[in-house]
């Protein structure tokens, strides 16, 4: 995908996955690309279709939960485009767990009950549900790996006043719930998922996607329990998939260590598990679409001309 260039731009940040340009000191149009990471490392190959699949799972649930906190997003004018407003963000990303299981699971299987100062019990299994969402901060790395944290150290090292942790940390909850009811319809289960958010002046603002396959963890509900009570690997619906693919074949993005080969199959693989989870969650039928850089460059221009951004 080529980097475009439009009326008003001032600044140009190209992520692991998504592409963002700042258009004068307000706004913001954000492309999610086809790019997949993993262990903070960009694969080597793109997934077909992952961009329209985030971008729409992400416009699909902001609009389900605007009620509970402002959000960014104001159109959505191509298949893997969203603009809205730019906001100051907390560097700090808000992890809810519902269920014992990625990082968290790792974390236990150390023997260690507490992580980013959430306590877990004893006697918990993977997959486990937690007796309540856990929140489990980590800090927003510019680049390199995002590191835990717990909200004693958020707030004594300035990444958020105490009042504002609060209000993260409701909004955080309040939006789980929203995710967990949304899934439970499409009978799946929202394990765990991290949001951020930002201010412009003094109100806090929901920022960039929720509930994507990329953010979020999910496990189908039918046969959950039955699963869970003989020990059995749950069905999950995630990018774990792919970390796991990649922890078989060696590879944890640590140093020294190279990205194994990603063939055409397991690119199919991966792209079919993405417009899966697209049409599980949202309950919608995925239409792919392959505008071009032209036609989705137009788009947006006359988007930003409607919202008076340019």
């Amino acid at each position: 995908m080529n980097s475009f260039q439009f009326p008003g731009q001032t600044k140009f940040y190209k992520g692991k996955v998504r592409d963002v340009y700042s258009i004068g000191s307000d706004w913001l149009v954000m492309i999610a690309s086809d790019r997949i990471s993993a262990f903070d490392v960009i694969l080597p190959r793109p997934i077909p279709y992952k961009g329209q699949v985030l971008n729409q799972i992400a416009a699909f649930m902001l609009r389900q939960t605007e009620d509970i906190c402002p959000n960014w997003l104001r159109d959505v004018p191509a298949p893997n485009a969203s603009i809205g407003l730019r906001c100051k963000p907390f560097k700090i990303e808000m992890v809810v767990r519902g269920n014992l299981v990625g990082h968290g699971w790792r974390t236990y299987q150390t023997g260690q009950r507490r992580l980013c100062g959430a306590s877990m019990a004893e006697g918990m299994k993977e997959n486990d549900f937690f007796p309540k969402p856990i929140i489990t901060p980590s800090t927003k790395a510019d680049a390199g790996h995002d590191e835990d944290i717990t909200p004693d150290e958020i707030i004594r090292r300035g990444l958020a006043t105490a009042d504002e942790w609060e209000q993260l940390s409701g909004y955080a909850l309040k939006l789980f719930e929203r995710g967990r009811g949304i899934a439970a319809r499409q009978g799946l289960i929202l394990a765990d998922t991290k949001y951020e958010f930002g201010r412009i002046g003094e109100e806090i603002y929901l920022m960039d996607e929720i509930h994507t396959p990329d953010s979020s963890r999910y496990f189908i509900a039918d046969g959950f329990e039955e699963k869970q009570q003989r020990g059995e690997r749950q069905l999950q619906l995630s990018k774990e998939f792919v970390r796991e693919w990649l922890m078989e074949h060696n590879f944890m993005g640590k140093e020294g260590q190279v990205v194994p080969e990603m063939d055409e199959a397991w690119i199919e693989v991966i792209s079919g598990r993405y417009i899966e989870l697209y049409e599980k969650v949202t309950g919608q039928p995925f239409h792919p679409q392959n505008l071009g850089d032209e036609e989705t460059e137009k788009r947006i221009i006359n988007s930003l001309r409607t919202l008076g951004a340019i």
